[in-house]
């Protein structure tokens, strides 16, 4: 049952200066929101890649999907992969489906991240829009510990970085270099998103793919790589074009190892890996 008051926290911010929500423990009521959308018949697709030995992380993250995410939902995964041979067999629930799709190998991590924004625009207009009403982009090494359900849908969902949701703008790492279409100016930027997790309606979700896309390609003609890859792109789209709704770090959280007195509980979580065990060419 979800809880009977809700009671808006006092320690954090749960609305941005744009009067968009921003969903932690104890500002919603799971019962009642699950109750509102159940009556609306949808369908939430969701993206995720697997390449190399990314592989790994696959039964992990499906098999605690379906015990904490969208649970009671009509869920798409659409998993991309070079290795279709590698992806586990996970009993999936009424009404969950899982397609998976083969995508060349690379050699580069860097070269996956940045293909992913074209890889989902594809999909968004290609296969998505009779299907599903929503999408979320997640990462694959990653596991959920808690409920991820219905709160988190809106038109466009960010989710804030992990290890900036409590430090000054000065710090953010976004791309600084004039030359990046990523480029954002001292002084600008309201959060610092995460690329491991954003979602929303397709309509909205294929405007940010292609238009980060088409950013990164005039990079790439320009010889420049923004410093953190597509995420510093999605960062600069989410700028001028502010989120409708924001999760808190509780939904993408560093390591479930680590505490913090603001994040209640913990909903998805990244694993502890070695990247250079698992990326292609650290």
């Amino acid at each position: 049952m979800g809880s009977v008051s809700v009671r808006a926290r006092t320690d954090v911010a749960s609305v941005t200066p744009w009067l968009a929500p921003i969903v932690w423990e104890g500002t919603f009521d799971s019962t009642l929101i699950d109750s509102i959308y159940k009556q609306q018949n949808i369908t939430i697709a969701t993206t995720v890649f697997a390449l190399g030995k990314y592989t790994r992380f696959l039964k992990d993250f499906l098999e605690s999907a379906e015990e904490h995410y969208f649970v009671g939902f009509r869920v798409h995964y659409h998993l991309f992969t070079d290795q279709a041979e590698e992806v586990p067999n996970v009993k999936l629930g009424q009404e969950r489906y899982l397609t998976v799709k083969k995508v060349p190998s690379m050699n580069r991590w860097q070269d996956i991240s940045m293909s992913r924004m074209e890889i989902l625009e594809k999909l968004i207009e290609n296969e998505l829009a009779s299907e599903a009403d929503y999408i979320f982009c997640l990462d694959v090494d990653t596991k959920f510990y808690g409920r991820w359900g219905v709160e988190s849908l809106g038109r466009l969902v960010g989710v804030i970085h992990p290890w900036f949701f409590n430090v000054p703008r000065f710090i953010f790492t976004y791309e600084r270099r004039p030359e990046s279409q990523a480029y954002i100016p001292a002084g600008e930027g309201d959060y610092y998103f995460t690329g491991a997790a954003f979602g929303g309606s397709l309509e909205d979700v294929h405007h940010l793919t292609k238009t980060c896309r088409e950013q990164m390609n005039i990079d790439i003609a320009n010889s420049i790589e923004a410093i953190w890859h597509e995420e510093s792109h999605l960062n600069k789209y989410f700028l001028y074009n502010k989120p409708s709704k924001l999760l808190s770090p509780e939904y993408l959280w560093r390591d479930i190892s680590m505490s913090s007195g603001q994040v209640k509980i913990i909903r998805l979580s990244h694993v502890a890996k070695n990247n250079a065990e698992v990326r292609p060419n650290l």
